[in-house]
């Protein structure tokens, strides 16, 4: 099992990054994936979901709006689309799978099952 988060980097207040997490090696389709995030000195918390099919998502309130969560099942990819980018954004992301199809909300790490090793995104100026 592999989940392989890519595309963190340093960027400007304001600015926009796309997280991509490619998947391997369990039935991608059939589970719900989450963006988790951990900021030094911080609890790790639970940023956004989706579905397996897309249906619903969830959004952590401080990024509602700023944020998007998409999925391409053929490609076992996940996205996380992170505009107007803040310095409280700044955080280690890591791409998680849940235990099954649903979002259940609140997402707890009870419902989650494999984790990837994360990616740096640092927003400064």
């Amino acid at each position: 099992v592999q989940l392989q988060a890519s595309g963190g980097g340093l960027v400007q207040p304001g600015g926009s990054l796309r997280l991509s997490c490619a998947a391997s090696g369990f039935t991608f389709d059939r589970r719900s994936i989450n963006w988790f995030r951990q900021a030094p000195g911080k609890e790790r918390e639970a940023v956004s979901c989706i579905t397996s099919s897309s249906g619903f998502t969830y959004y952590l309130d401080s990024v509602k709006g700023r944020f998007t969560i998409s999925r391409n099942n053929a490609r076992n990819t996940v996205y996380l689309q992170m505009n107007s980018l803040k310095p409280e954004d700044t955080a280690v992301y890591y791409c998680v799978s849940g235990k099954e199809r649903l979002c259940h909300v609140p997402l707890v790490l009870q419902d989650m099952d494999y984790w990837g090793k994360g990616t740096q995104v640092t927003v400064s100026s």
